[in-house]
């Protein structure tokens, strides 16, 4: 395939320990990989052998801080504890040898982490002193923060042509708004100690010691263009930069910010070696100093990783669709679909494809010359939950659903089939054929990429019963699967060539969704074997392409490692009743009108008001 390293031995690794086992004495014990994947709410290690089996598994939940409403922080410090104690646990379970770890991959949200660069240590963001007395060292602020408004206004109002490559318009969760509400809110000797780094970027430096940042990280999340597209020359955009009142981070080649590639700056591609395991780093772990770390990425991008490889036999659309061929071309018909609080939904260009609402296109991020785009609906499983906890029925509910030891949704699932079943309904979406249920009630990240958007609901009744929250649960559910189709059209009308959704996530668990995603979007949709660990697992395939560096620093393709290392997945096909097509196909053009219609309601009842409310 052009472009791509041959797979060489690793030259750090060649001798391979004996299995100490005295019955198997002639096979050489197998290589390990370590994962490390750092959630909103939790830390997981996972360890993986080199035919890209999970052998262990452990998280740990990190701590989250609201001093206010909209804010959320976090602490590098706190969540550092809660990857080496679940490295650790993960190791025991078992008895892995660390002498048998040969790399180590992370990824995290796209949170923003300041540090103070004289001293280097964790800088605190919360208001109004942003001091770190008291031991406050909470220097992380979330993706899922949202005090930049003004901030990212402002930025957006530049019209500026970088903000093309992130769909048009920065968003809140992005890290350059939320450096520059620092400096609005910071004093100027307080803002002029911090540099910055994306949150998985802050982890590979706690762990190696180098400054060295990832493509994903920066292009994806801070506005860095590559060299070389667009006319760029140092990644970073002055002008953007001086235009929205960061100029500060110009000075030294943007050191602090990481700098310029190959002058005073170092940037990789997912997986390229970034270091070694240091000293300090290797004994918070438990493990041997000089392993292997490789470029991190974004959570979402390490589950594009840890499912598009997957040997799966499609119908259809895709090229060479057979389970015996796996071709990086297969790549760009599948969109990985990584679902939890909010769900980011990640494709593979060999192009660029401008898509308006969708984030990129981003070049190197996870493959060199390859591209990337971003959509993603704002909340999945946070809409889920806040659904089922706002109804006069949910406690009644979880009561009944202890009683069957089920989980709320297992129960609610079996609750809506017996409901079908009592009617004679042809299927479950017969059930909500005339409840209307637009869900944006977290604001919309793609396509509309409005934070304003909210939720609306037709079909509302007194109903307070069990039968009442079945159908508001049904019909979030089946918003969630008709904005994956509005999603993976646009992007389709843009360029792309989707024909599969590779799902991750505990979401991937519901069958009744899963159902509705592959028939309201009319494609397989595709479920890994590792349901609640394919993002730690595509981390754990960072640290093999790490470890695979030969003396020349070349390593083996990150495909070739994906092709290997993917366990085949559960195939979940569009349902064959015509009826229900029919039916999601008439609730598609009714959820299009509800979201068209919500904009224009807004934007009439604005202009009647216009002039209204005095300054």
């Amino acid at each position: 395939m052009a472009g791509t390293m041959p797979y060489r031995q690793p030259y750090r690794q060649s001798s391979r320990q004996m299995s100490t086992d005295p019955h198997n004495e002639l096979r050489p014990a197998l290589d390990h990989y370590i994962g490390i994947d750092v959630g909103t709410g939790s830390a997981r290690a996972c360890i993986m052998n080199d035919k890209g089996d999970i052998v262990g598994l452990a998280s740990e939940n990190i701590g989250l801080w609201q001093p206010e409403s909209g804010y959320y922080e976090q602490s590098t410090t706190n969540i550092w504890k809660c990857i080496c104690s679940s490295v650790q646990r993960a190791m025991n379970q078992h008895n892995i040898d660390g002498s048998s770890i040969r790399g180590i991959g992370f990824d995290a949200t796209c949170s923003l982490a300041v540090f103070t660069h004289d001293t280097d240590e964790p800088q605190c963001v919360t208001g109004p002193d942003f001091s770190n007395k008291d031991g406050n060292d909470r220097n992380v602020v979330l993706w899922l923060d949202h005090r930049p408004v003004e901030e990212t206004q402002k930025i957006n109002a530049t019209k500026h042509n970088l903000l093309r490559y992130v769909g048009g318009k920065m968003s809140i969760e992005m890290e350059i708004p939320k450096v520059l509400w620092l400096k609005n809110h910071m004093t100027k000797e307080q803002f002029d100690r911090c540099k910055f780094y994306d949150l998985t970027d802050a982890l590979t430096h706690m762990a190696t010691g180098n400054e060295t940042r990832s493509f994903c990280s920066v292009v994806c999340k801070q506005g860095f263009v590559p060299v070389g597209v667009d006319g760029s020359v140092k990644g970073w955009q002055e002008d953007f930069l001086k235009d929205i009142g960061l100029p500060d981070l110009c000075e030294d080649n943007f050191k602090r910010l990481g700098g310029v590639d190959g002058v005073n700056g170092h940037y990789l591609t997912a997986g390229e070696i970034c270091g070694t395991l240091s000293e300090k780093a290797a004994t918070d772990m438990g493990l041997p100093a000089g392993i292997a770390v490789g470029s991190g990425v974004i959570d979402a991008y390490a589950g594009w990783i840890g499912t598009v490889g997957a040997k799966v036999k499609l119908s259809g659309h895709e090229v060479n669709a057979d389970v015996s061929s796996n071709d990086l071309s297969q790549a760009y018909t599948r969109l990985a679909a990584v679902a939890g609080t909010s769900t980011c939904h990640i494709a593979m260009s060999e192009k660029a494809n401008f898509v308006n609402g969708v984030w990129g296109p981003y070049r190197d991020v996870l493959i060199q010359g390859k591209w990337l785009a971003e959509g993603g609906q704002s909340a999945t499983g946070e809409l889920l939950k806040h659904v089922l906890e706002t109804h006069p029925a949910f406690q009644e509910t979880m009561s009944v659903a202890e009683t069957y030891n089920a989980n709320i949704y297992d129960y609610l699932n079996e609750h809506l089939r017996e409901m079908a079943t009592k009617v004679d309904a042809p299927t479950i979406s017969w059930l909500g054929r005339h409840f209307f249920l637009y869900g944006d009630l977290f604001g919309n990240r793609s396509p509309i990429a409005d934070p304003n958007m909210t939720g609306s609901v037709v079909g509302l009744s007194s109903d307070r019963s069990i039968d009442g929250l079945a159908l508001y649960y049904y019909a979030t559910m089946e918003f969630i699967a008709l904005q994956t189709h509005q999603i993976i059209e646009v992007m389709n009308k843009s360029g792309h060539i989707i024909s599969s959704i590779f799902m991750s996530g505990s979401q991937c668990q519901n069958d009744i969704l899963m159902e509705l995603m592959a028939t309201a979007c009319d494609m397989p949709v595709v479920i890994p074997r590792y349901v609640h660990a394919a993002v730690v697992h595509g981390a754990a395939m960072l640290g093999a392409k790490a470890a695979s560096t030969d003396k020349e620093g070349k390593t083996e393709s990150l495909w070739s490692i994906m092709d290997r290392m993917s366990k085949p997945g559960k195939v979940v096909w569009p349902g064959k009743d015509e009826g229900q097509k029919k039916l999601l196909q008439a609730k598609y053009k009714i959820f299009l009108e509800q979201c068209e219609g919500q904009q224009r309601f807004r934007r009439e009842v604005d202009e009647a008001i216009q002039g209204w409310k005095k300054n």
